[in-house]
């Protein structure tokens, strides 16, 4: 029991050590590991936001190509709303639909003015 004893106090700093080590091992990968699943769930929202945008451009420019003019709140919002799109990656069918939005006329052509 002795030499146990002898043997534990001239070495509890090494081992002391070891059991820190351990834990900051098994820390960092607990860490890294809760890392990577918030990079994957982060990728899928930053997919779904764009793609809910680009689902929005294309449904506005729908809706306002029916009706030939596009109001300025309107406008506002689609080129707030491609704004975010294109940091968020997206720059296809949807560059082109917001610029048409953006060049059709903010009134409605055959409306009468009332004085």
């Amino acid at each position: 029991m002795e030499i146990i004893a002898h043997y534990i106090g001239a070495h509890w700093v090494e081992w002391l050590f070891v059991a820190i080590s351990a834990l900051l091992s098994f820390g960092y990968h607990q860490i890294t590991e809760r890392q990577a699943e918030e990079s994957v769930k982060n990728k899928a929202i930053q997919e779904g936001v764009q793609a809910l945008l680009r689902d929005r451009i294309i449904w506005s420019y729908n809706h306002y190509q029916d009706r030939s003019y596009c109001p300025i709140y309107a406008k506002e919002n689609i080129k707030r709303m491609y704004d975010a799109y294109h940091r968020l990656g997206g720059n296809d069918v949807a560059t082109s639909l917001k610029d048409k939005l953006i060049n059709m006329p903010e009134e409605r052509e055959d409306e009468d003015e009332y004085q």
